[in-house]
């Protein structure tokens, strides 16, 4: 129904000509017999837009008497590690009365909001902008217990899976310096590695989690979409938004995702999801951690068969794959060719929805609007632009055209990613869960800012096996399983990371495979070096 209203306000600055101005873009026009009534329709909703922005906010509480920020502050040089870890440092101190997590000390990726504390996004587009709020991971891991030392770096505006894309600085892989430590959850990958914090919750759109996790030896999971609530996190399209834990061991990740996962009664991505507090993937593990048998596990061959993936990453994770023999399970491998679909469609979806949520004109979904944020940012100003990285250049220049191009594609798209989830769930049907190497190569070095091509170059084809579960929602998890040698140097060993994936809302299965394997074999032990003569 159209706007109601009695009278438009004397200070409206809607002028004759303004209805049509709008449509000149879009090669439209409006019948000069209707333009004066369009005129008072227009005047009318920018009234009723008034009254809206007039109204206060509607923010969950964030209840700082019980867990009060302290020193909250930008690190200095003899507080940082491995370069830019550290994005913010402070203290929020766990429930007084214990928890699940007592004595876990966790990091934030600097996405995720925390009332108080100035928020960078890895970005100087604009300053940083403090949140009044606190994400709905950050209330759950308070209570169950968890101490929260500060936000971690991430990647300029999360648009890159390298870690040299922060205007705060680059953040090195602590098995090397020199080395990426994965992105856009770098920081926080970095810190969880070297056991400067046991847990960071990481945010994962097409591999953020899984990517640094597997760049730095350490465990990364993306669970089911909708698992774990959204709710104060930024988002870059809700599709493919997922939030989850990083962690040195799968029982601590699946302690963490105990905690935070179950509906909040904001974020309607999580409107399937468990109760909160109701999981008890922890307690399965401790329950049944010493064999896998009659564990169902495909080895997908579309996974190790691309062109991008190092023969000794390939090697790495086919030996890890294959030791599932023997703890008990079958191992088989297995084809799905519409696997190989997952990079170009998710860099449709991602860059349709990622330009309209740059530009502030995504909507359509019931949660928390990050709506301080959003005054900070918009509307862009070239000068802000010249300053993106071109990642997020790319995005709003892509989404653009084709949007303009391609109209109905992001839908088609979204269509064909539900066919490419039936034949995943069809196989989850006789395979308990598909194993593949996370990243197609181990850690390479650092790129440098340059020309758009050269800067983005050392990201390209890191998420041939990730992305696609970000587009189908599937639940996966990396976990080291040994070390090889980086590309430019045969004494440099780095971590190779076996992904696990599961069917929809089967966390518990990818959770126990990773679980038993680590605690029956020592990733640290298992080198694969190349010959350099």
């Amino acid at each position: 129904m159209s706007v109601l209203f009695t009278s438009i306000s004397e200070n409206n600055p809607v002028k004759p000509g303004d209805a049509q101005a709008l449509l000149d873009p879009l090669g439209l026009t409006i019948d000069p017999a209707e333009a004066k009534d369009f005129h008072t329709l227009l005047a009318a909703v920018h009234d009723c837009a008034e009254d809206i922005a007039a109204l206060p906010d509607y923010q969950p509480f964030s209840d700082q008497v019980k867990y009060p920020r302290e020193n909250v502050r930008r690190p200095s040089e003899e507080e940082q590690v491995f370069g830019q870890a550290w994005a913010h440092k402070f203290l929020i101190r766990g429930n007084a009365q214990g928890g699940p997590l007592a004595g876990k000390s966790v990091s934030l990726k600097d996405v995720i909001a925390v009332a108080g504390v100035p928020q960078l996004l890895g970005s100087d587009i604009i300053p940083s902008w403090t949140p009044t709020t606190d994400a709905t991971v950050v209330t759950r891991l308070l209570d169950a217990g968890a101490d929260i030392h500060g936000t971690s770096t991430c990647e300029n505006l999360c648009h890159s899976t390298s870690s040299y894309t922060s205007a705060q600085g680059t953040v090195e892989n602590p098995h090397a310096k020199g080395y990426s430590a994965g992105g856009s959850t770098s920081g926080g990958a970095a810190l969880v590695a070297a056991g400067i914090v046991d847990i960071t919750i990481g945010g994962d759109q097409g591999g953020s989690i899984r990517v640094p996790a597997s760049f730095c030896g350490c465990v990364g999971l993306k669970p089911t979409h909708g698992r774990v609530p959204f709710t104060g996190i930024a988002s870059g399209d809700s599709i493919n938004d997922h939030a989850g834990p990083l962690a040195r061991t799968t029982l601590e990740a699946a302690m963490c995702l105990d905690t935070i996962s179950g509906y909040d009664g904001i974020d309607d991505k999580a409107l399937g999801s468990s109760k909160p507090g109701s999981t008890k993937f922890a307690l399965a593990l401790q329950e049944n951690s010493n064999t896998l048998e009659g564990f169902r596990i495909g080895v997908l061959r579309e996974g190790f068969e691309h062109s991008a993936v190092d023969p000794l990453v390939k090697s790495s994770v086919l030996t890890a794959a294959q030791k599932f023999k023997d703890l008990g399970a079958t191992v088989e491998e297995i084809s799905l060719p519409e696997h190989l679909q997952g990079p170009a469609l998710w860099t449709i979806q991602q860059r349709i929805s990622g330009a309209q949520t740059l530009l502030g004109q995504n909507a359509g979904r019931r949660a928390l609007y990050m709506t301080e944020m959003e005054h900070a940012r918009l509307p862009w100003t070239d000068d802000g632009f010249q300053r993106a990285f071109p990642s997020t250049k790319n995005v709003i220049i892509n989404g653009l055209y084709l949007a303009q191009k391609f109209p109905g594609l992001y839908g088609k798209s979204v269509n064909i990613a539900r066919h490419v989830s039936d034949k995943y769930e069809a196989l989850f049907e006789k395979y308990d869960v598909l194993v593949m190497p996370t990243t197609p190569v181990v850690a390479p070095r650092h790129g440098k800012r340059e020309l758009p091509i050269d800067s983005l170059k050392p990201s390209m084809g890191l998420t041939i096996n990730t992305a696609i579960f970000n587009v189908t929602g599937h639940p996966a998890i990396t976990i080291p399983v040994g070390l090889a040698s980086a590309k430019d140097d045969n004494q440099v060993m780095l971590p190779v990371g076996l992904q696990i994936v599961g069917g929809l809302w089967q966390e518990e299965k990818i959770l126990r495979a990773a679980h038993v394997w680590e605690t029956h074999f020592d990733w640290r032990k298992m080198h694969c070096a190349a010959d350099m003569n």
